[in-house]
């Protein structure tokens, strides 16, 4: 059988963030497929620690997919989280250390998409 490999994409529900993540993620990390878990404003949701649900869904992507990555993105306009950039930079950071924390077989980074939606790390 042929082995996939695979990253995870916690991104914001909204529509202009999930493809710019997808080809990111796929280029940096050399992965066929991404996992997404979407949420408005996922970087707050994470920072407020309402992760139950986004951490069942991880938990099925490394152990089902063997994800390698796990990526959390925030971003410029955000709806669900309407902070400054500052703030966001705080999400993600945060977001970070918790979801490390975790212990998971997989590296976390956090990324930030400007204006134009192009994708940084944090």
């Amino acid at each position: 059988m042929n082995q996939n490999s695979f990253a995870t994409s916690l991104s914001c529900i909204d529509g202009r963030v999930q493809l710019p993540m997808i080809s990111w993620i796929k280029d940096r990390y050399s992965v066929d497929f991404v996992d997404t878990i979407t949420a408005p404003g996922i970087d707050k949701v994470i920072f407020d620690g309402d992760v139950e649900s986004i951490k069942k869904s991880i938990m099925i992507s490394i152990s089902n997919h063997k994800s390698s990555h796990v990526v959390i993105s925030g971003h410029f306009g955000c709806a669900g989280n309407p902070v400054s950039d500052e703030d966001h930079f705080t999400h993600i950071k945060k977001s970070v250390e918790i979801i490390s924390s975790w212990n998971l077989d997989a590296d976390v980074v956090g990324v930030w998409l400007d204006e134009k939606f192009i994708p940084h790390l944090v």
